[in-house]
């Protein structure tokens, strides 16, 4: 079946509509309660486009973080090292890590929001899957990592948005700490000379 192309009118919607959603969630320290009201005055689009197009707020705050993240997961698919798949195995997933925590620290409030949207596990989500099988198929090419599928799970939990905001917000601790910290558990989990 032929791929249909998105009109232009409704191309021009999906970008302003992102656009607001995504200037009104920066300004809020809870997306929940951005309101789709909000964002379809913002946009200057019907309240029913936004329903149509995203299905619901967490819909919308899927597309939003989606748009946001593209170019760090381009990087990881097609880039250079340390993030691209040419990389020494170690040094990318370290970059992986380091790179999906900066992503979280500077998306707080939106990352949690969608990691706590609906009742799904957050492991069956597709942007956990993706992250997942990255670090996963990372981890495959490092000797003695005897299980990379748990390891990376592991791993990954380390940068679990409600941990970061926990850490960040009430433990106080800065990006640097955060990084810092993330980077001994990671090495200490792949073996300092791996």
């Amino acid at each position: 079946m032929p791929v249909r192309k998105e009109r232009a009118d409704a191309a021009r919607n999906r970008e302003a509509v992102l656009a607001a959603a995504d200037a009104l969630f920066a300004r809020s320290e809870s997306p929940g309660s951005v309101s789709m009201d909000d964002v379809a005055a913002a946009a200057g689009v019907g309240k029913g486009t936004l329903f149509r197009r995203f299905g619901d707020r967490t819909g919308l705050i899927r597309a939003v973080v989606e748009a946001r993240i593209a170019p760090l997961r381009q990087a990881v698919e097609t880039g250079p090292g340390p993030l691209g798949p040419a990389a020494p195995p170690r040094d990318r997933a370290l970059a992986l890590l380091d790179a999906l925590l900066r992503f979280k620290l500077d998306n707080r409030y939106l990352a949690l929001a969608l990691e706590e949207a609906g009742g799904a596990s957050p492991y069956q989500a597709e942007h956990y899957a993706w992250w997942h099988a990255t670090l996963e198929g990372t981890l495959r090419k490092l000797p003695g990592v005897e299980d990379a599928a748990f390891t990376a799970h592991a791993l990954l939990a380390a940068v679990r948005a409600d941990l970061v905001e926990h850490l960040a917000g009430p433990e106080g601790l800065t990006a640097e700490q955060l990084r810092k910290g993330l980077a001994a558990f990671a090495a200490k989990a792949l073996g300092e000379g791996s």
